[in-house]
């Protein structure tokens, strides 16, 4: 289980985590959705004990992470966005090696098991720079459960593969869920609501949402602004759509018209589509301004003020530049994990 309360994470005078709280259950695939900068990745990185929180309390399989670091470690899988790998070292051979910085034993056969249960056990002695990505991404996804973690932590490693490589690693995801406190972060909607029990969204390092993912996007949906596509011009239909009751307001962006509710609790769609049939206009869409995780978030956080954008694009640098997601860094922990090389582990298989 993971436990997180009033979690902060500062650099220097940025905020990246601001005070945020939740909860992720055994048996279950907790997602963590939110745009890029948003702090996902800072905050995956404080539960696995790579960086220290700034103020605030979490807890993983039962242990404080920053009065009981080591023993979250141990009781965790990891699985960073860049998964860091020796590309020159067989699928086998490296996972006998992360086994013995892990003090597993059997580590071979433990290897094997790992590697047959992400579905790459015919690649077993196959060099690692040989698989695709997404064969590179089970490989991560192994190293992760060698030590039999009663937590799995997986920061969006969809991303970047094709559409059936990510379809096979969805259904890993949910069978892995059934057996362990999966945390799983995306920035797709869809992609967690088909996945996941449970989602919490996090923007601007605070969390703004949070729930079952359908009755998630239904509220979100709710009272949002209303995308009115017609084969008609939007000038055409402008009139008509602002004298609806329910619409505070409409405008024309493209060749739409899109209407602002005067009551977020009411949904004015079914308004709209009697005026513009009753008006002869021949609709073609009417649906919710947002209907992806992006467009949600470009509608929660519509006039957000110019610092708000300054402290966005600074969040963008920090993750770039290794604080959060940079493959270099995720290589420099590889291999600084333990001060002899891997030739012996590679020697053993």
């Amino acid at each position: 289980m993971i436990e997180v309360n009033n979690l902060v994470k500062r650099y220097g005078l940025f905020t990246a985590v601001n005070g945020i709280s939740f909860t992720a259950e055994p048996g279950q695939v907790t997602g963590f959705l939110g745009p890029n900068g948003a702090g996902k990745t800072t905050t995956m990185r404080v539960l696995t004990g790579f960086s220290p929180p700034t103020a605030g309390h979490a807890t993983v399989a039962g242990y404080d992470v920053f009065e009981n670091s080591m023993d979250v470690r141990k009781n965790v899988g990891y699985l960073p966005e860049n998964v860091p790998l020796y590309r020159d070292m067989s699928a086998i051979g490296y996972l006998t090696y992360v086994g013995e910085i892990r003090g597993v034993k059997q580590r071979k056969s433990r290897a094997m098991d790992a590697l047959r249960r992400v579905g790459l056990g015919k690649r077993a002695k196959n060099t690692i720079r040989t698989l695709s990505k997404g064969m590179r991404q089970r490989v991560g996804l192994a190293a992760a459960l060698m030590h039999d973690p009663q937590v799995l932590i997986l920061d969006e490693p969809t991303i970047g593969l094709d559409p059936i490589q990510v379809l096979e690693l969805r259904d890993l995801v949910k069978d892995l869920g059934r057996e362990h406190t999966v945390l799983f972060s995306t920035h797709i909607l869809s992609e967690a609501e088909q996945i996941c029990d449970r989602v919490v969204i996090i923007n601007q390092g605070e969390v703004i949402a949070h729930g079952e993912p359908v009755a998630l996007r239904e509220e979100l949906e709710r009272g949002q602004r209303i995308f009115v596509r017609t084969e008609e011009a939007p000038t055409t239909i402008l009139s008509t759509v602002q004298a609806v009751e329910g619409v505070a307001e409409a405008q024309i962006e493209r060749d739409a018209v899109i209407a602002i509710p005067n009551d977020i609790q009411q949904d004015p769609r079914a308004a709209i589509a009697r005026a513009l049939v009753e008006n002869n206009f021949n609709v073609l869409e009417l649906r919710p301004a947002a209907n992806n995780l992006e467009e949600i978030f470009l509608e929660l956080t519509r006039g957000s003020t110019e610092e708000d954008d300054i402290d966005d694009e600074l969040a963008g640098n920090i993750e770039s530049s290794g604080v959060d997601d940079d493959n270099e860094e995720n290589e420099v922990v590889a291999e600084s994990s333990v001060s002899e090389t891997p030739d012996k582990a590679e020697s053993e298989v």
